[in-house]
C-alpha cells in the first residue's frame, strides 16, 4: 500500500494567532500518527501572516516533542536562503533529538517576496543558481567527519538525516535523479508539469548507496467531509487564500463561504481551477476515487496530501476519512 503522509503549513485563521496555529499543528501530528500516516512536513514561508512555519527547524522541533513514532521534517527548507552548515546544525540537532525520525526536504525557492527574500539573505550572493551545488555541500557535512576536517557539522557529522529535493519544475527533477535522491513534487498548487517532472526523474535517475531506486511523491490537496458538498463548502478557505495571494493580498486563513464566485472574476476562478486541478474534494467515497485515480496515473511511491481548513476540528475529520481509505 502506497503510504500517506501530510504538508502543513501552520494556517493562522482570522480570529486566532500564530501560537494557536502552532498548537493545532502538533495536535494534528499527534492525530495524524495515530491514523497512521508515514510523515508530517512543515513548510518554510516568510511574511506572511497566514503561516506561522517560518522558522521551521524549530517547529519540527515542537511537533516531534509531541510525537513518538512519525516522521516529521521540512517540505521544505528553501536552500538559498540559508548556509548549508546551518542547515546541516540544526538538522543534526534534531536528528540527535529525534533520531531516526528527522527528513530534511529541501527547495530553491525563497519561500516568499523577493524584498524579503533580500531581507533574509542580507546581500548573500548564493541563490537558486547555486542549489545543486549547497545539496552537496550539505550533504557533505552529514558525512563522518575525517582528520584534520577544516568545518564539520556539530551535531550533524555522521548522523543519518534523510534529504529529500522538492520542486514544481523539472529542475530540481534533474537534479534529484543526477545525485540519486527521493524527490517531492508540489501538485498541490502548481501541478502543470507533474508527470513530465517524474518522467524525467525516473528515466534520468542514477542509484545511490542510500537510494539504489528512485522514489517519488506528490502532494495534492485534499478535503474529506461527510458529504461532497461540505467537503466543497470547506475547501472555499484555501482557495479564498490562494485568491488573495495571487492578488497580492496574503492574509489570514479566511472561513469558508457558500459561493466562491461572488468575489471572483471569471479568470480568477479558471486560475483557481488550473492550480488546484489535482485538488480532491469530497465524501470518502468521492475522495477514495480521487486519490485511487492519482496513484494510478502517477505511480508515485508516496502521497503527500496537504489543506488547510479554517476549523480545526473539521481538518481533523479529513485526515481520519483520508486515512480510512487505506483500509
Amino acid at each position: 500500500m502506497v503510504p500517506f503522509s501530510i504538508l502543513d503549513l501552520s494556517p493562522v485563521v482570522q480570529g486566532g494567532t500564530p501560537a494557536d496555529a502552532l498548537h493545532r499543528s502538533r495536535d494534528l501530528a499527534q492525530h495524524a500518527e495515530k491514523l497512521g500516516y508515514q510523515r508530517y512536513w512543515l513548510a518554510e514561508h516568510h511574511n506572511m501572516t497566514g503561516i506561522a512555519s517560518a522558522a521551521t527547524a524549530v517547529v519540527i522541533g515542537h511537533v516531534a516533542a509531541g510525537t513518538s513514532t512519525i516522521r516529521v521534517g521540512s517540505g521544505g527548507i528553501m536552500l538559498p536562503n540559508h548556509a548549508p552548515l546551518v542547515i546541516a546544525e540544526q538538522f543534526g540537532t534534531l536528528a540527535s533529538l529525534f533520531p531516526g525520525r528527522i527528513d530534511l526536504g529541501l527547495g530553491r525557492a525563497p519561500g516568499t517576496d523577493q524584498v524579503t527574500a533580500r531581507a533574509l539573505r542580507r546581500g548573500n550572493a548564493n541563490s537558486a543558481d547555486t542549489f545543486p551545488q549547497d545539496v552537496m555541500e550539505l550533504q557533505s557535512y552529514f558525512r563522518a567527519a575525517v582528520p584534520n576536517q577544516a568545518v564539520q557539522a556539530v551535531p550533524g557529522a555522521g548522523l543519518e538525516v534523510p534529504i529529500w529535493l522538492l520542486g514544481s519544475s523539472l529542475f530540481s527533477a534533474q537534479v534529484a535523479a543526477a545525485l540519486g535522491l527521493p524527490f517531492a513534487f508540489a501538485s498541490h498548487f502548481a501541478p502543470d508539469q507533474l508527470m513530465e517532472a517524474l518522467d524525467v526523474y525516473r528515466r534520468e535517475y542514477s542509484p545511490s548507496e542510500k537510494w539504489p531506486a528512485p522514489y517519488a511523491m506528490a502532494a495534492i490537496q485534499v478535503v474529506a467531509a461527510p458529504t461532497d458538498e461540505e467537503a466543497r463548502f470547506l475547501f472555499t478557505s484555501q482557495q479564498q487564500a490562494f485568491l488573495k495571494l495571487r492578488r497580492g493580498t496574503p492574509g489570514l486563513l479566511p472561513p469558508p463561504i457558500q459561493d466562491l464566485d461572488t468575489m471572483s472574476s471569471a479568470l480568477e476562478q479558471s486560475m483557481i481551477g488550473q492550480a488546484f486541478r489535482e485538488a480532491v474534494v469530497g465524501s470518502a467515497a468521492t475522495v477514495k476515487r480521487g486519490i485511487e485515480a492519482f496513484l494510478e496515473r502517477t505511480k508515485v511511491n508516496e502521497l503527500m496530501v496537504t489543506g488547510a481548513l479554517f476549523d480545526h476540528a473539521a481538518r481533523k475529520r479529513s485526515l481520519e476519512l483520508t486515512a480510512s481509505i487505506r483500509r
